[in-house]
């Protein structure tokens, strides 16, 4: 039988009400103090005065205190720490029965334990692993192939500890995999591959109670069809695909039901290992992470907040940027079907956005395709604001646009299909325009401007250089270099080896960066980090600076140029920009022509 939710409240109060009253009631154990004793330990007979305090005879306290036996004083911390123990159960117990599971939550009791235990042995044994593999090795070939093996090892064993947690351990993991420029490149290759496509599922049974929860029905009582299969599993969540009554077809998003009540305790156990890490190598400063963590989590846990944010953003677009909207797709809401932890969505199809095979497949050029994310993000950070901060492959699809639209080159025009719209920013005006003066200063290479920018933004005097290298993954002396491709992406194994050496000796100062930009920067950056991912397994193409030139140089302008005349000066400075660019594009195409030549071997 299934006790109502007051009555089991009710119950559990009593029972440790009873446990109270039972452990007051426990006669202690009592020193004998006769000759046959010997002064020993013995356990009362049953003849003895009735198991209540009153059955005690005052002379009693006085032979027990002259044998050195327990005194007023032991028999008060005693019975100090049985009303402590009784108050405390009373308390889980109450906890407990408040919760809308009562049974999940008193699964935390189990888990919370574990999840910090796991998280302690891996921490352990990362650590011992590192100190016992790299022990008296010198700098060398040697200190290089045990540097790699215990990366490896260590990649391996914090990739288990993500799978097993689940929750935010997978947000971390996914966050690690584009942070190329502060963690060695074991981590980032090992996180990247596994850590977006292969998160936990939930079973049916979870699903059907998470809509018993938020709707009260079962799924096959809201939808006419309903796959107990999910399409994909997300860190927080996971899809279904379902139709509705009158045919649509629908996507389904169900949050983990997990994540309600272990977020916080495991946000917690995190913010401990962080810490003790960073207490023994105190160059590993990662605590910054956990306060943005901290801050997104909630709101990324609330799909109600998700759904507001896709709708702000398809308005954005559609007021602010109409040249572009047309190219954008985002999901229809469902409001009726939509919860906190339920979000019912249009069905959206599309092949992946790093899938080149199958983008080439529709039609399309990979070129193009990285050129519409580019534009679609400089829209967002520079023009509207409002900026969707989580855009890795697994959230974005590539579809053909409606019609027969062709390019120039008579390829099918693609149209970007924006998914998860759980974490957005809203940049305050002065970070906005410093970011993007920062961008058009970066791309021309202005080195007074570039400095002044990131100063402004919170780099420091000391770290703006290392700010900018982080932003373009290029080293100081080529981001200031003045010919156009300063900027382009390394993809040559050298190159990249550079990056990964110049990330482990600017270690600490990458940190110490990390923690002391502002939080909305630090989104910013992972944005970055993301686009950079995505532009690079579509070939890294020459325009995307450009793109980011030229909404940039905009943004400036727009944010300068006031008064009567602004009009004009407008003109004067988008003139003066496509000039510049148009030199840039000659340079690129000429560039090409010369590699494609000396393919065929004409040069």
């Amino acid at each position: 039988m299934i006790l109502p939710k007051e009555s089991l409240h009710m119950a559990m109060r009593a029972g440790c009400r009873n446990l109270g009253a039972l452990l007051l009631r426990t006669r202690p154990w009592t020193r004998r103090t006769t000759a046959s004793s010997g002064g020993e330990l013995q356990k009362p007979s049953s003849s003895s005065t009735p198991l209540c305090p009153a059955g005690w005879r005052a002379e009693s306290y006085a032979t027990a205190a002259a044998a050195g036996g327990v005194t007023s004083k032991g028999r008060w911390r005693r019975s100090a720490a049985i009303a402590v123990t009784a108050v405390g159960l009373a308390g889980v117990a109450s906890w407990i029965a408040d919760a809308d599971h009562p049974t999940r939550r008193a699964k935390l009791l189990y888990d919370v334990p574990l999840r910090l235990a796991r998280d302690v042995v891996t921490a352990t044994a990362i650590t011992a692993d590192y100190v016992y593999s790299l022990y008296g090795i010198p700098e060398g070939a040697e200190r290089d192939v045990a540097r790699h093996e215990v990366h490896l090892r260590s990649a391996n064993r914090l990739q288990d500890l993500c799978f097993k947690n689940g929750g935010i351990y997978i947000k971390l993991g996914q966050h690690i995999g584009q942070l190329d420029y502060l963690v060695p490149e074991e981590y980032v290759k090992t996180m990247r591959k596994s850590m977006l496509d292969k998160c936990p599922v939930s079973s049916y049974k979870q699903v059907c109670d998470v809509f018993l929860a938020e709707l009260g029905c079962l799924p096959q009582e809201v939808f006419m069809e309903f796959s107990k299969v999910p399409l994909a599993s997300a860190s927080l969540a996971q899809v279904h695909a379902a139709r509705t009554f009158t045919g649509e077809k629908v996507a389904v998003k169900v949050q983990h039901m997990h994540l309600t009540d272990s977020a916080l305790a495991d946000t917690a156990t995190v913010a401990f290992v962080v810490s003790f890490v960073h207490w023994l190598f105190p160059s590993f400063d990662y605590r910054w992470l956990l306060a943005e963590v901290r801050e997104s989590l909630p709101k990324e846990l609330d799909f109600v907040n998700e759904a507001k944010n896709c709708e702000q953003c398809a308005h954005n677009f559609a007021t602010m940027s109409p040249e572009l909207a047309s190219k954008i797709a985002f999901p229809k809401i469902y409001w009726q079907w939509s919860t906190s932890k339920l979000l019912t969505m249009e069905f959206m199809e599309g092949v992946g956005i790093t899938d080149v095979q199958a983008i080439r497949g529709l039609g399309v050029r990979p070129a193009d395709v990285a050129s519409l994310v580019s534009e679609t993000f400089a829209e967002m950070i520079f023009r509207h604001g409002f900026v969707h901060c989580d855009p890795h492959a697994a959230n974005m699809l590539l579809r053909l646009k409606e019609g027969w639209f062709f390019s120039l080159f008579g390829t099918r025009q693609p149209q970007l299909v924006l998914l998860d719209h759980g974490l957005y920013r809203t940049l305050d005006p002065t970070i906005k325009s410093n970011y993007a003066a920062l961008w058009k200063a970066l791309v021309f290479a202005d080195a007074k401007e570039i400095k002044e920018r990131c100063v402004a933004l919170g780099a420091g005097d000391d770290l703006y250089g290392l700010f900018a290298g982080v932003l373009t993954m290029r080293p100081w002396n080529k981001i200031v270099d003045q010919s156009f491709d300063h900027l382009n992406i390394p993809d040559t194994p050298e190159q990249r080896d550079e990056l990964q050496g110049y990330a482990s000796q600017y270690f600490g100062e990458v940190s110490t960066l990390l923690g002391r930009l502002p939080r909305v920067v630090l989104l910013l950056l992972k944005t970055n980090d993301c686009l950079r991912a995505v532009d690079n397994a579509l070939g890294t193409p020459v325009n995307t600076y450009l793109i980011v030139a030229r909404k940039s140089s905009q943004a400036v302008s727009e944010s300068v140029r006031r008064g009567p005349l602004s009009s004009f000066w407008k003109l004067w400075d988008k003139i003066g920009l496509e000039l510049r660019l148009c030199t840039w594009q000659a340079a690129a195409w000429l560039m090409a022509f010369r590699s494609y030549f000396k393919r065929l071997g004409l040069t």
